[in-house]
């Protein structure tokens, strides 16, 4: 069987949401999420998964040393700045994976020599030793350039040689800032390629931010370039604008592949499943607008549009709903449907559930089938996202709430929680009944977090549509979010609210040394 590292024409995909994706303000994770998401990666044909950063804390090094030892196809790789005991601590939390992989890299761009306070000569001596420190206890060594797209052309070609010199089985080039654009992508690998001895011999990866909206269009640049990997998230998530977004360059070589004639190992059917999840897990919706998952990815308005599809589907889409796990069939859902249909319908909208998960998705979606009409796709997929939100284990949990407002007077909510084990009820005033419940809650836990977003949309139309909201929290820099669904809008805040809060609770007694944090954040491309 051909390697995939020495195929020209296959490209490797190298998913790093577990790890720069996580790094987004309010993304954390739990541990469990972590394995769940990273199963799906691994099941989904994804070649590398970057599953975190082992020295950042003992969580961090614990979830990469279990998906180490979960993985079953997936190259298994941590992160590791150019320090000794970064490099010993990633490869003892990756050892176990079947396919181990050391990702260590420093700043080379002017800007990134002087947070360090190396010179040109110095940098060089600390790639060598840290390179060949990784080599020697793992044969699979990645090493990146961090801000490489603003480094010296000739001192570029220097480090890329030494890292090659001392191991570097991968190169990856990465555009840290997002700054440059497709030509400037293409044209850096190419001179690579030509410039530097050995660069035949290993994987060129690329590695985009989206500041200026141009990741995907970046990385595709660099493949058609020479570049064999590529590293990217899952919906985009990432720090800042984000990350080159899988869904978009898988399917981008896949409907592009007579101009682009490189193939993944990625099953693009479970695309739409494991984007549903990561956003929920994660707390960051997917926009409507969003390329290849957004809700209105395969929707039509414009009477033009609407005709040409009814007539021809291919004259206004280049792809087809089937291709990203997406079910083209219509199943009209409502209070009449059973077990059977609900679950082939979630199973069509990627979701798989086992005997007892469906019992209780069955009870809620009863519940919710009583309040309308019809119960249409998005209806299920918020019903999912909410019943994962919000589930038994939570430390708070809602379970009750009437609220009296209007007339004048201040509005009045009475709130029914179990904070912990015990079950408490609390009343209290506010400037609207969102703001009463609110108030509610707080006086059963305490926090002095911030209110930082509060957003509702309708999830589908009509007097009778869900609402989804979406909450985010600030306290002490740790950042938390929170997302519900309901047809009552207000009920659907509150457990948004307190889906925040319980994220908060865990960032709290998340165990990680301050200092490790910061300088970890710092130095990370």
């Amino acid at each position: 069987m051909t390697n995939p590292a020495r195929d020209p024409s296959r490209v490797l995909i190298f998913d790093t949401t577990l790890r720069d994706g996580e790094q987004s303000p309010g993304a954390t994770m739990s541990h469990a999420e972590k394995l769940e998401i990273a199963q799906m990666l691994d099941e989904m044909g994804v070649d590398i998964i970057e599953a975190g950063f082992p020295i950042a804390s003992e969580g961090d090094f614990a979830a990469v040393s279990d998906i180490a030892r979960q993985a079953q196809n997936a190259v298994i790789c941590g992160l590791a700045r150019a320090q000794l005991p970064d490099i010993d601590r990633c490869w003892e939390a990756v050892r176990h994976a079947r396919r181990p992989r050391i990702h260590t890299f420093i700043g080379t761009s002017p800007l990134h020599r002087a947070i360090p306070n190396l010179d040109m000569d110095q940098m060089a001596d600390r790639i060598h030793q840290t390179v060949t420190h990784a080599r020697n206890l793992c044969d699979n060594v990645q090493w990146s350039p961090m801000d490489a797209t603003r480094t010296e052309h000739d001192y570029l070609c220097r480090v890329v040689e030494i890292a090659i010199k001392a191991g570097a089985t991968t190169i990856n080039i990465p555009d840290t800032v997002g700054y440059t654009a497709p030509r400037e992508s293409a044209d850096l690998i190419r001179m690579l390629l030509e410039r530097v001895p050995g660069a035949d011999e290993i994987v060129f990866a690329t590695h985009c931010h989206n500041d200026l909206g141009m990741a995907t269009a970046n990385a595709l640049a660099a493949v058609e370039a020479g570049a064999r990997q590529i590293e990217c998230t899952i919906n985009g998530l990432g720090e800042r604008a984000g990350n080159t977004a899988l869904e978009e360059v898988v399917m981008a070589l896949k409907v592009r592949h007579d101009i682009m004639p490189f193939s993944t190992g990625i099953d693009t059917r479970r695309i739409m499943g494991i984007s549903r999840r990561v956003a929920q897990v994660s707390g960051f919706p997917v926009q409507f607008n969003k390329a290849i998952v957004g809700k209105n990815a395969f929707l039509h308005e414009s009477g033009i549009h609407q005709d040409g599809v009814l007539k021809n589907v291919e004259t206004f889409e280049i792809m087809r709903p089937a291709d990203i796990g997406l079910n083209e069939a219509n199943i009209a859902m409502g209070k009449h449907s059973g077990r059977a249909a609900l679950r082939a319908k979630l199973a069509d909208l990627g979701y798989e559930l086992g005997d007892n998960q469906l019992k209780d998705v069955f009870v809620r979606f009863k519940a919710l089938a009583d309040r309308k009409k019809e119960v249409h796709d998005d209806d299920l997929v918020a019903l999912m996202q909410d019943s994962m939100a919000n589930t038994d284990t939570d430390y708070l949990q809602v379970r009750k709430l009437r609220v009296v407002c209007g007339g004048g007077e201040p509005a009045m909510a009475t709130l029914t929680m179990v904070v912990g084990d015990a079950e408490r009820t609390e009343t209290r005033q506010g400037d609207g009944p969102v703001d009463a419940a609110f108030n509610a809650v707080d006086a059963m836990f305490d926090h002095h977090a911030t209110l930082q977003l509060y957003q509702v949309h309708a999830v589908t139309e009509g007097t009778d549509a869900q609402a989804t909201v979406s909450v985010r929290l600030e306290e002490d820099g740790r950042i938390a979010t929170g997302q519900a669904a309901d047809t009552d809008t207000i009920l659907a805040s509150v457990k948004a609210y307190t889906g925040a809060l319980n994220r908060l609770k865990v960032r709290r007694e998340k165990t990680a040394p301050d200092a490790d944090a910061k300088q970890v954040s710092m130095y990370s491309h």
